[in-house]
C-alpha cells in the first residue's frame, strides 16, 4: 500500500531506471513516455524467456498458455476503461493506428461527400492527420473548433459548429502541450443530440485517471502502452459492440478471417476481425501488467498526488520573469493534465532543452506534434515539463532552478 503523501518517493524504487541513476537524472518528459516498472519489465521477459508462442493458432501447450496471457490482457484492458466486453477491446500497434481504424474502416464506409468532422485546434496530430486524409478520399469537411484565451476548448464555437452534417466529433481528453481537460460528457450529449459520434484521444488521461466509457457515453477510443507505464508497439481501440460489427476490417490477412476460398473470404468475429496477423503479443501482456500496476497504486490516488504536483510547479514557474505558460492554470481548471508548456521570450525552447539536458534533467521541447496549435499561438516551439505520480517536489525544485540559470545564461550570452 502506497502512501500519498510520499507517491513519488515511494514508486520510484518500482522503476529500474530510477534505481540506475538514484538521484542524478530527473525525467520529466512522462506525457511522450512513461518509464517501466519492474513489474512489467519482468512480465515482458518471462514470455519472451517462458511462454514465446503465436497466439489462437496451435494446439500445443505453449501457444495455449500465450493465448491465454493475451487474452487476459484484454480482459485487463476491457476493466480498465469498464467495457461491457472484452470483444469491444481492439489491439493495435498504438494510439495512432487505432484512430486510422476508425478514419478507414468506419470513416470510409459511413462518410459521404460534405459529411463534417469536428476536430479542436489542440488536437495532437495523430488526430489531425488521419482527418485530412479521410476528408480528401471522401470530400467531407474538416471543421476546426477554437479555444478561449485560457486555453480552454471554445464550448460556444462548438455548439455553433455542430449542424446535422456533423458525423463525428474526434478529439482528445487532455491536451498533451496545453493540459487542457475537455469536458466529455457534455461534448458528448450535443455530438448525441445531433446524430454524430464521438471519438476520445485518451493518451494523456489513462495513466491519470479513472476512466469510464459507458460514464463519457463516448463511441470510441483510442489508447496507448507507453504512456502508461506498458511497452511500446501496442495499443488499444475501444468501441461498442454494434459499431464495430458494421464496421469493415482495416488489415486483411491471417487471424482475421473465418474461413478463404479462392475468390472470397469471411471475417472472423470480434475482435478478431480487426487483428490481422500476428499481433504484439509480448507487448500486450506487458500492457496488460502496466495497467494492473496502475490499479495496484490506485487512479484516484495517483490523480489527487499529481495535482498536488501540479499546482506546486505552476506556482515555481509563475515567480520567473518573462515566462509564458499556455494553457489553464491549476486554479482555473482542477482537472487539468500533469504538465506545464511554456516558452521566454527572444530564447529558443531546444536551447533551455539542451542546457537543461547537460545537469541530467530530461523535458520536452519543440511543437509537440501539434504544429497548428503553435501557429494559433504564433510561436515555433515550447517547452514542456510534464509529471506523473514517480515525481518529486524536490525534482520541481531543482528543475526550477536550472531553468533560471539556464534562462539567464542565454540571455546574457544572447
Amino acid at each position: 500500500m502506497y502512501n500519498i503523501e510520499n507517491l513519488g518517493i515511494e514508486t520510484r524504487k518500482d522503476f529500474p531506471l530510477f534505481k540506475e541513476y538514484e538521484n542524478n537524472l530527473i525525467y520529466l518528459d512522462h506525457a511522450a513516455t512513461s518509464q517501466k516498472p519492474k513489474y512489467v519489465i519482468d512480465k515482458l521477459i518471462k514470455y519472451y524467456q517462458f511462454e514465446n508462442a503465436n497466439v489462437h493458432r496451435g494446439a500445443h501447450q505453449l501457444s495455449a498458455k500465450a493465448t491465454e496471457e493475451f487474452e487476459e490482457a484484454r480482459q485487463i484492458t476491457s476493466k480498465f476503461i469498464n467495457a461491457k466486453s472484452n470483444r469491444e477491446i481492439i489491439f493495435t500497434r498504438n494510439a495512432t493506428e487505432a484512430i486510422n481504424l476508425v478514419a478507414y474502416s468506419w470513416g470510409n464506409s459511413q462518410l459521404k461527400e460534405n459529411d463534417e468532422i469536428l476536430v479542436t485546434l489542440m488536437e495532437h496530430h495523430s488526430n489531425l492527420v488521419p482527418w485530412q486524409l479521410l476528408a480528401n478520399r471522401k470530400g467531407c469537411k474538416l471543421v476546426y473548433v477554437g479555444i478561449t484565451k485560457d486555453g480552454e476548448l471554445d464550448m460556444e464555437d462548438l455548439i455553433n459548429k455542430v449542424n446535422e452534417k456533423t458525423r463525428l466529433i474526434s478529439l482528445l481528453h487532455i491536451s498533451n502541450t496545453l493540459g487542457t481537460c475537455n469536458p466529455i460528457k457534455e461534448i458528448t450529449e450535443i455530438a448525441h443530440n445531433a446524430g454524430a459520434l464521438v471519438l476520445l484521444d485518451a493518451c494523456q488521461s489513462l495513466a491519470h485517471q479513472s476512466i469510464n466509457v459507458n460514464t463519457l457515453n463516448i463511441d470510441f477510443l483510442a489508447g496507448s502502452s507507453h504512456k502508461i507505464c506498458g511497452p511500446t508497439g501496442c495499443g488499444f481501440l475501444w468501441s461498442r459492440e454494434n459499431i464495430l460489427e458494421e464496421m469493415p476490417p482495416f488489415l486483411a490477412g491471417g487471424e482475421m478471417i473465418q474461413d478463404v476460398s479462392f475468390y472470397q473470404s469471411n471475417w472472423a468475429d470480434l475482435p478478431f476481425k480487426f487483428e490481422a496477423g500476428t499481433p504484439a503479443i509480448g507487448e500486450a501482456i506487458g500492457m496488460g501488467a502496466a495497467i494492473s500496476y496502475l490499479q495496484g497504486i490506485g487512479l484516484d490516488k495517483i490523480q489527487s498526488y499529481e495535482k498536488t504536483l501540479t499546482k506546486y510547479l505552476f506556482n515555481k514557474l509563475e515567480t520567473i520573469e518573462g515566462i509564458n505558460i499556455l494553457g489553464p492554470t491549476p486554479e482555473k481548471q482542477v482537472n487539468r493534465g500533469a504538465l506545464a508548456t511554456f516558452f521566454i521570450d527572444n530564447i529558443h525552447s531546444n536551447d533551455l532543452a539542451e542546457l537543461l539536458d547537460s545537469q541530467n534533467i530530461c523535458i520536452r521541447s519543440g511543437h509537440h506534434c501539434c504544429q497548428p496549435l503553435h501557429k494559433f499561438y504564433k510561436i515555433n516551439s515550447s517547452a514542456r515539463a510534464s509529471l506523473s505520480f514517480t515525481t518529486t517536489k524536490n525534482e520541481i525544485d531543482i528543475f526550477i532552478k536550472e531553468l533560471l540559470s539556464a534562462i539567464n545564461f542565454l540571455k546574457e550570452n544572447s
